[in-house]
């Protein structure tokens, strides 16, 4: 429990405007997107980076529990405070974009950055942050790197960690350290940069990121095709890719999809689609953009699409994404509760996995509405269940639990975006076996020995 004079320990670091243990606050962090609530005791906002490393020292001494967050936008609970003690809050303070280097094409950020407004800030010299993550508009790139959050230009692009060249960040104890380097190539020493990205905040909290950037291209052009079957519309996945189409975006919406925004938002789609694919490709020239598109169209009419829609401008181009936009939505019409999980496969088995997510639902007696990022394998599961019947809730995670043992045993992860905090960390035994798991506790031992920072999610200890 925190005491009045661990309060006024805070409150000397970095004054008593920015520590508060008023219930307001209390409540106002207690939640992320899951809707899981727990309090912390205290909410602190470090202004820059020495006040972090103070924090964490004094918490560390006095095993204080301490979790880091950002925007609270996460889907799995990994900036929750399970444990209660101190949510840290980067937002506030930490939000300056400090550097756009366009020599080299580097762009020096504080975690509390919107990834929109860095994105729309580099675009402004012509230069281009391709990761794009739904929540973009108000998601922190500090959370995007501790969730190696990913997004619709994936396909073509990557996502966080293909950006991130370089790192600080504070250590439980509160060292200070530097990770990675902001030159293409570095091969001096352990990829700590790597373990750091997507740890959820568990080894240490970031308080620098220094991200790539890339020129940004000229031309833009939305497509979309249309599908007899959710079978034609994955095997003109990784064929089109095969075949050397590189789109931006090859999202995937199915038939339950197309239904629920018909009947939802009254959007104009056919009827007997059986899944749809949308996209986008770019290029620097416009004879790119028409090869691309050209080859696009040619795998998806071989692999039995009825039609082949090129956007004739921007406004068409909105519209064509305006559904897809809304597949998230527009589902509950299935269920008052969607169990959202955002598994992810190789390309080539998109077709068997849909198959088997199908078939797990229909064995439970659920509809599973599915879309995505099916241009690189990733695919949101939507378990549709009743959310205030506890035997359906049972029964929904059981069909997930289900699933992903089909993913994993395909090849495939548990999640390609969101992470795993708390909500899927029950499931990491099916990813990782014995040796793995505890390959992980050795590696957070090592940054936090006293497990002061964010436990108990990923599946690590409390």
């Amino acid at each position: 429990m925190l005491d009045k004079k661990h309060i006024k320990h805070f409150e000397n670091i970095v004054g008593s405007e920015n520590v508060y243990s008023d219930k307001a606050h209390l409540i106002a962090y207690s939640y992320d997107a899951t809707r899981t609530r727990f309090e912390p005791e205290a909410v602190i906002f470090p202004r820059d980076e020495n006040d972090i490393s103070d924090i964490l020292k004094y918490c560390n001494e006095h095993h204080i529990v301490i979790t880091p967050r950002g925007a609270g936008s996460g889907f799995t609970g990994g900036a929750l405070p399970t444990n209660g003690g101190i949510t840290l809050g980067l937002e506030k303070h930490m939000n300056k974009i400090l550097e756009i280097d366009m020599e080299n094409m580097v762009a020096v950020v504080q975690p509390g950055v919107i990834n929109m407004d860095l994105q729309k800030a580099v675009e402004e010299v012509g230069l281009f942050y391709p990761p794009d993550p739904a929540s973009e508009e108000y998601s922190t790139l500090g959370g995007n790197v501790a969730e190696n959050a990913g997004g619709m230009r994936a396909a073509k692009y990557g996502i966080t960690k293909d950006y991130v060249m370089a790192l600080r960040a504070v250590r439980a104890n509160g060292d200070i350290i530097r990770a990675g380097k902001r030159t293409i190539k570095d091969v001096a020493g352990y990829n700590t940069a790597g373990i750091l990205i997507a740890s959820e905040g568990t080894l240490a909290v970031l308080s620098e990121i220094t991200l790539k950037l890339i020129p940004k291209p000229k031309y833009t052009k939305g497509y979309m095709g249309i599908f007899p079957s959710v079978d034609d519309a994955m095997n003109a996945v990784f064929k089109s890719l095969a075949a050397g189409a590189n789109p931006v975006a090859m999202e995937f919406m199915d038939a339950l999809v197309v239904q629920a925004l018909k009947e939802k938002l009254g959007i104009d789609l056919p009827a007997d689609a059986g899944a749809l694919l949308i996209g986008d490709v770019d290029g620097n020239v416009p004879e790119e953009v028409a090869f691309q598109l050209e080859t696009l169209e040619q795998s998806f009419k071989e692999n039995n699409a009825q039609e082949f829609i090129v956007a004739h401008d921007e406004k068409h181009r909105n519209e064509l994404w305006y559904a897809r936009r809304n597949a998230s939505p527009s589902i509950t019409i299935f269920g008052s509760k969607k169990l959202n999980e955002d598994i992810s496969v190789p390309r080539s088995m998109l077709p068997s996995a849909l198959n088997a997510i199908y078939a797990i639902g229909e064995k439970y007696g659920f509809k599973v509405p599915c879309f995505g990022h099916a241009g690189d394998g990733n695919i949101h599961v939507n378990v549709m269940v009743d959310g205030s019947n506890e035997e359906e809730l049972h029964k929904g995670h059981e069909a997930i639990e289900e699933i992903f043992q089909m993913v994993v045993d395909m090849g495939g992860t548990l999640s390609g975006e969101h992470g795993i905090g708390t909500s899927k960390a029950p499931f990491m035994g099916i990813a990782f076996n014995d040796m793995e798991l505890n390959l992980f506790k050795s590696i957070k031992a090592s940054f936090d020995p006293n497990n002061i920072l964010n436990p108990g999610k990923m599946g690590l200890p409390n």
